[in-house]
């Protein structure tokens, strides 16, 4: 794979901002008491036509292993075509930029040539605009490219992870709670040594399966790390939950307070007990 592949994001995101200030200050260098703002548009749209050239060629360089995703063929093949309109018209920007700076010595043809600049970076805005929402939906709504830039299969671990957490949540959403279950539980045998997975078990049990006393013995037997307060608090408002869950107020109240008193800066726990009338 090209190194430029795993560029990609960073050269896109400069093309998308030296394109949208130049064009600014293109119009901008039409008023004639502006006189910094034509040199600073011509820089600028000129470095950011050789960025699109980079970012094509960043972009054709990575789109194999995200297109070999299922699905997402149709999504990658919509990006790169904004992609070259918006390389091409970029280098038409260029091209009126650098003949504008040949007709220095004749500053009435050169506003000419600086108003068609200024109406086709209309266009190269709207299209490098296209191409970048593209690429974000690319990533953002199929998950493209993961483990892409650093070759690490731990990208993947995460994606699954999150693929599967967020599936949990929809058939929760869609009253589906055994649904959801069965694929925390998916995560839970998977890792089975990570505790925010077995604490996400663990609320599955009570929110899930109905299983209060499953999820206070879940909750007894955990090991906690003693230097991750955050940890700690979700563990014991879970039990609060649990307690509740079983009919037992008043331990959770207690249970409440002695949580207040060993995280006195959690606000969260105070709003908790005193919906408890604690």
């Amino acid at each position: 794979m090209s190194p430029l592949a795993p560029l990609h994001p960073q050269i896109v995101h400069f093309v998308v901002a030296l394109t949208i200030v130049g064009a600014l200050l293109r119009w901008l260098s039409l008023i004639p008491k502006v006189p910094f703002a034509s040199p600073a548009a011509s820089l600028l749209l000129l470095v950011g036509a050789v960025g699109a050239v980079f970012a094509v060629s960043s972009g054709m360089a990575a789109h194999q292993p995200v297109e070999a995703i299922p699905g997402v063929a149709a999504a990658v093949r919509t990006h790169e075509d904004w992609g070259h309109r918006a390389r091409t018209v970029l280098l038409i920007v260029a091209a009126l930029e650098l003949l504008g700076l040949l007709l220095l010595p004749l500053p009435t043809f050169r506003r000419w040539v600086h108003v068609v600049s200024a109406v086709v970076c209309v266009l190269g805005a709207v299209t490098v605009f296209v191409a970048s929402e593209k690429g974000g939906e690319l990533v953002y709504s199929y998950a493209g490219g993961p483990g892409l830039r650093t070759g690490d299969t731990n990208d993947i671990t995460r994606l699954f992870t999150a693929g599967v957490y967020e599936q949990a949540m929809v058939e929760r959403a869609r009253k589906q709670p055994m649904a959801a279950a069965e694929l925390i539980d998916l995560l839970a045998r998977r890792w089975p040594g990570d505790t925010a997975i077995e604490l996400l078990r663990i609320e599955s049990l009570l929110r899930d399966r109905g299983d209060a006393a499953g999820a206070l013995a879940a909750l007894n037997a955990l090991h906690l790390p003693a230097d991750n307060p955050r940890l700690q608090v979700r563990a014991g408002l879970l039990a609060v939950d649990a307690h509740l869950a079983a009919g037992q107020p008043d331990s959770a109240r207690a249970l409440l307070q002695r949580l207040v008193t060993q995280f006195p800066s959690s606000q969260r726990l105070k709003d908790r007990l005193a919906q408890l009338g604690g």
